[in-house]
């Protein structure tokens, strides 16, 4: 039998963690040196392999239902190969060290059993209900992988040149990062996507590391609340409960 198919074998390497292609993650495992995944995304394995439902402590069940951050992981353990996808979503693998990786769990595929992760409160001077406003914090030392529509932009924040990124196009950025989600107009019309020009919440880092962005935009969350009162209505003022929460885990 021939075919150009034949052309799409399995890629040999002796990195644990490998891409097999753009769009599929190869992790090699050994005995106690378990992965953590997102449920679903196994579309083949060799080898002696299980899988199993990932425990979530009552505070990551509480932050989750409050906050819509959170994952729902499986753990890949054994000897073997597990390879692993998501929609045709590129990935890429990192490593995470002690600098930290903030990331939305909507782009979160697999990570290493050793890293912690829980939810955090990003700064908002609007006191903003919707995208952007939970994020995961990612610590320790080990490898996670990344997933973005399309290839993604990694652009290096210093002390002397911030970055914004829209809320909706953002996917990580290094902890260490000062972060702060505003909106590019001090009018009535901050309800409006930027008035007429399509755009609307942006976060801006500071500091020293990076931000990743994805060359797609989720669409705006819907019915999107801020704080109370009449002023944050109109996106003024310092409102919302976490309002003043930047880098403070979720409770």
């Amino acid at each position: 039998m021939q075919s150009p198919i034949f052309a799409y074998n399995e890629q040999q390497t002796q990195e644990r963690w490998s891409l097999q292609n753009k769009q599929m993650l190869r992790v090699t495992l050994e005995s106690h040196d378990d992965i953590l995944a997102r449920k679903g995304t196994m579309v083949a394995y060799q080898g002696l392999v299980e899988f199993d439902a990932e425990y979530q402590s009552n505070q990551q069940s509480r932050a989750r239902a409050q906050t819509g951050e959170g994952l729902d992981l499986m753990r890949c353990h054994g000897q073997g190969t597990v390879y692993l996808a998501n929609l045709k979503q590129h990935v890429h693998v990192m490593d995470v060290d002690q600098d930290g990786l903030t990331v939305d769990s909507s782009y979160v595929l697999a990570m290493d059993s050793s890293l912690h992760h829980e939810v955090i409160a990003v700064d908002s001077l609007y006191g903003i209900s919707g995208s952007g406003k939970y994020q995961l914090n990612i610590s320790g030392r080990g490898k996670v992988a990344l997933m973005t529509s399309g290839m993604p932009l990694l652009l290096q924040v210093t002390p002397d040149k911030y970055v914004n990124c829209d809320a909706d196009a953002i996917v990580a950025w290094s902890t260490g990062l000062r972060v702060q989600m505003q909106a590019q107009t001090h009018s009535s019309g901050v309800w409006r996507r930027r008035g007429s020009t399509g755009e609307g919440w942006e976060l801006s880092f500071m500091g020293t590391g990076f931000a990743l962005v994805q060359p797609s935009e989720l669409l705006p969350p819907q019915n999107a609340q801020t704080g109370s009162g009449l002023a944050a209505q109109y996106g003024m003022g310092q409102q919302g409960a976490h309002g003043q929460n930047q880098g403070n885990a979720w409770s």
